[in-house]
């Protein structure tokens, strides 16, 4: 089991979802995040003050996978966030050592479904 965490750009959450479900993997938690990269932010000036934005919106994916989807899950992530542009975003791959199913009791990949 596989916890993989991304972090994608929000106009693009459309296209990795449906990445994502081409691909079965329908189960996840989608979160509004901030933070920057190699993108550094950008300037603004709001009545006549120059504001320095360095933390950029996002938006982060959680999803729990067994083995078998761990990488038709990334590959799908990778085909609906990319653009090719600094800011596409990182796609983090970590061991998930417990899961168990509250509504069951249901422990370890059964629960992950």
């Amino acid at each position: 089991m596989k916890l993989i965490i991304a972090m994608i750009q929000p106009h693009k959450l459309p296209d990795v979802k449906k990445a994502l479900y081409d691909a079965d993997v329908f189960k996840m938690t989608v979160t509004n995040a901030l933070g920057c990269g190699q993108q550094k932010g950008y300037t603004e000036t709001y009545r006549g003050v120059i504001h320095q934005v360095n933390l950029l919106k996002k938006v982060r994916l959680e999803i729990a996978v067994n083995e078998d989807f761990i990488q038709p899950t990334i590959d799908a992530i990778i085909r609906g966030a990319k653009t090719g542009k600094i800011g596409d975003g990182k796609i983090f791959v970590l061991e998930l050592s417990e899961c168990i199913r509250i509504r069951t009791g249901e422990k370890g990949p059964e629960a992950v479904g």
